[in-house]
């Protein structure tokens, strides 16, 4: 499947929450993911790998910087019971014993691979610009939910039995992205310099690239 941008951004994004581009985006990233029955061991142990190392060190950062950036009340109110859930119910431990459990931990190649990537996001993240942060952490948490099936399907295939990682984020992100969305309409109702459609995007669209990379290393 190709792996091209295919979304155009066309809408005014000054007026609604762009949720339909998401979707899209989100779709279109997994339609390039392979079919997990022709991937070999090393091919699903590398992304699984790249995946859980991208993840673990950085989510729980990424969205304390967003409650961080936001400004309302409500974004703030969402994204605290957010991160109270992240920390509390320990989930980069959840997503350690996942990885393994599948024999599948992160190499020294898997991170120098995303690495180039990854600190885009991270220097992106940097700018605290809430409004492209939320549709950033919007489309990731969306993205997380659907993924997370094929996740736990190449785990299977490599013996594991340990899908408490996939059960838990295949649930509890849906409410997280529509959370994410509210707290996108209620940082646009306060903002006065609201940024180009295409501005608007940047986290997306870094974030994108890094998944890519993440599925097919170059």
């Amino acid at each position: 499947m190709t792996t091209t941008e295919k979304t155009n951004p066309t809408k005014s994004f000054h007026t609604e929450a762009p949720q339909e581009y998401i979707n899209q985006a989100i779709d279109e990233v997994m339609a390039s993911l392979p079919d997990p029955a022709l991937l070999s061991s090393e091919e699903s142990r590398g992304l699984i790998g790249r995946y859980s190392g991208v993840l673990e060190g950085n989510f729980i950062y990424w969205m304390a910087a967003t409650y961080l950036a936001v400004k309302s009340k409500e974004a703030k109110a969402g994204i605290e019971g957010n991160l109270l859930e992240e920390v509390r119910d320990n989930h980069p431990g959840m997503l350690r014993k996942f990885t393994v459990a599948a024999k599948a931990e992160p190499t020294e190649l898997d991170r120098r691979v995303v690495d180039r990537d990854l600190q885009n996001v991270r220097a992106f993240i940097g700018k605290m610009e809430p409004l492209k942060i939320l549709l950033m952490m919007a489309f990731f948490e969306g993205w997380i939910q659907k993924f997370m099936a094929y996740l736990a399907d190449m785990a299977a295939r490599r013996g594991s039995k340990e899908m408490v990682y996939t059960d838990v984020h295949g649930v509890c992100d849906i409410e997280h992205t529509q959370g994410l969305f509210h707290a996108y309409a209620a940082e646009l109702a306060l903002a006065k310099n609201v940024p180009s459609s295409e501005e608007l995007l940047e986290g997306v669209k870094l974030l994108r690239t890094l998944l890519q990379t993440i599925i097919r290393p170059a």
